[in-house]
C-alpha cells in the first residue's frame, strides 16, 4: 500500500467500521492535539480508551486512563498512535501481539508519525494501516464539517450535510 496517499474510500471505510479506539499517548493537557482529537472523537460517538502510563487510573474526558495497551478492555478496533515515529514500532508490535485478544483491526499513526517497518509488520499481520493522518481531521474532511471552520474540504456544495445516525455527515461514511 502507498502510505503517502490514501483513497478517501479507504479512510472512510475505516472510520465507518471502527467503534472503539485505544489512543496511545493521550494527554490531559488541554492544548495538546491528542486532547482535542479525543474530545472530538468522543463527541462523534466513538469510544476512546486513553493510554498513558503517567496518567493511569485517572479520568480524562470522563474515560479511565490505562497504563498500557495490554490493560485495555476488549474490544479495541483501532490503535491511534500519538507518539513519535520511533515509538510507533514497539506500539505496533504490542498491538499485533494483542490483536486477537482485543480484536484490533487498524493501526493509525497520527500526523508526523511514520514508521515503514511498523506499517509492514502490521499489514503482514492482517491489520490496516494509516500513517501521518489524524482521524479527527479525516472525519471532519470527509463529513464536510471541516468546511464549517473555513478549511477547504475539496467539496463545493451549498447544501448542509445530513447527519446519519452515527453523526457522520458524508455518504461515503454512512453505513
Amino acid at each position: 500500500m502507498n502510505h503517502d496517499s490514501y483513497d478517501d474510500d479507504y479512510i472512510a471505510a475505516i472510520l465507518r467500521k471502527v467503534r472503539v479506539i485505544a489512543m496511545v499517548g493521550a494527554s490531559a493537557n488541554t492544548s495538546r492535539p491528542s486532547y482535542f482529537a479525543m474530545k472530538y472523537l468522543l463527541g462523534k460517538g466513538y469510544a476512546v480508551v486513553p493510554v498513558n502510563p503517567g496518567l493511569a487510573g485517572q479520568q480524562l474526558l470522563g474515560q479511565e486512563v490505562i497504563g498500557a495497551l495490554a490493560d485495555a478492555p476488549a474490544p479495541v478496533d483501532m490503535v491511534d498512535i500519538f507518539r513519535n515515529s520511533e515509538a510507533a514500532l514497539d506500539i505496533t508490535r504490542e498491538a499485533i501481539r494483542l490483536k486477537d485478544a482485543l480484536g484490533i483491526k487498524v493501526i493509525w499513526m497520527q500526523l508526523g508519525v511514520r514508521n515503514a517497518e511498523a506499517a509492514a509488520e502490521a499489514e503482514a499481520a492482517g491489520l490496516q494501516v494509516v500513517m501521518h493522518r489524524c482521524p479527527k481531521i479525516e472525519y471532519g474532511r470527509l463529513s464536510g464539517e471541516i468546511g464549517w471552520a473555513g478549511v477547504n474540504s475539496g467539496r463545493l456544495t451549498s447544501q448542509r450535510p445530513k447527519l446519519s445516525p452515527k453523526g457522520v455527515q458524508d455518504h461515503r461514511l454512512d453505513d
